[in-house]
């Protein structure tokens, strides 16, 4: 594997709004490639625009969501959100989501890239400790694993296939920093 070729940047919320539809085409084609990340097919682009207005821009705005893009040639070829909005008993924590690479930039080394910059920055906001989950069985689990994240758990029938009409597990990761 090779290194990436890509810059990672922190999204500020201007670069962010300049950026959506890019944003857009990253999920839509990650969730069209089988990745099993909230939605099902049918899906276009119009609801991925939705999903990053709706639901990505507040929790910026709020300041307890940073969110990262690798970006080649001004094209945005991955991307992943760290959340920490946690409750008043979960300070030392935040969770990873989102953590998306189009298919044309796979099997380059950015999403461990795009998981370098969300843990240090983790580590700069007082957090210890960081979970995630992902469809068990999926190509994510043994990237997490390779990065230190340890299993918590295994949730059967947790989410629908984006593609098919069955049910998957979910498997529940962590990591301390």
């Amino acid at each position: 594997m090779t290194a990436p070729t890509v810059a990672i940047a922190r999204m500020t919320v201007d670069d962010f709004e300049k950026h959506i539809d890019d944003f857009a085409t990253v999920l839509h084609a990650c969730v069209h490639a089988g990745a099993n990340v909230n939605f099902v097919l049918p899906f276009n682009l119009e609801e991925s625009a939705a999903f990053w207005v709706g639901k990505v821009a507040p929790a910026l705005k709020n300041g307890k969501r940073v969110l990262w893009a690798a970006i080649e040639n001004g094209r945005i070829a991955g991307t992943v959100q760290l959340d920490y909005d946690t409750p008043p008993n979960q300070p030392h924590r935040a969770e990873v989501t989102k953590l998306l690479v189009h298919p044309d930039f796979r099997r380059r080394g950015i999403a461990k890239a795009l998981m370098r910059e969300l843990e240090s920055e983790a580590l700069r906001l007082g957090r210890s400790l960081i979970t995630l989950d992902t469809r068990t069985g999926d190509k994510a689990e043994p990237l997490y694993a390779s990065i230190g994240y340890r299993t918590a758990g295994i949730i059967p029938d947790f989410c629908v296939d984006p593609i098919e009409n069955r049910l998957h597990p979910t498997t529940i990761m962590y990591k301390a920093l």
